[in-house]
């Protein structure tokens, strides 16, 4: 029996129960990333290095012309949530990763610039952050099921939010 809900259709929409092929999907995307990503991030730890939302911030500054970007960009472009970004940059920016500089045109307004010190912390936290994601993911599956599950993925979360593209 057919319910009201929200479907991808809209608010009226009836409600379908999803399948339980569909329902595991979910299970195991949400477990496999936690897992994934709790075991890097834990590699890393050991290591000494800060956290992995502390790489992506210097990853997307490192990337964007000048090594600089807005905190509204920066949030939209991360790969894992920044609850408190402003509170993140603060530490990076005491830790001399980052600095603050004002925007062109709008002083109430600022960029994120990232230092020689930031781009060298993230140049020596790839190197182990990437052999971690081999271990993680390539020495799982072949590369043939790394592309598969990518095109997947990517059906799910769309273009437009694909930082790969």
């Amino acid at each position: 029996m057919a319910q009201k809900g929200q479907g991808s259709q809209g608010r009226d929409a009836p409600f379908q129960e999803p399948s339980d092929a569909v329902t595991d999907t979910w299970v195991r995307l949400i477990r496999a990333g936690r897992e994934i990503a709790g075991g890097i991030e834990a590699e890393l730890k050991e290591a000494g290095f800060p956290p992995l939302a502390w790489y992506d911030v210097l990853l997307h500054l490192k990337k964007q012309d000048e090594g600089r970007s807005s905190p509204k960009a920066i949030e939209e472009a991360a790969l894992f949530e920044q609850y408190n970004l402003s509170r993140l940059l603060d530490r990076m920016e005491a830790e001399g990763l980052v600095r603050r500089i004002p925007y062109p045109g709008d002083k109430r307004r600022q960029l994120i610039e990232i230092t020689g010190e930031g781009r060298a912390l993230q140049k020596r936290m790839w190197g182990f952050y990437g052999p971690a994601i081999n271990r993680s993911i390539g020495d799982r599956l072949s590369e043939k099921e790394a592309v598969q599950l990518a095109a997947l993925l990517l059906k799910l979360v769309g273009q437009k939010n694909d930082p790969c593209s």
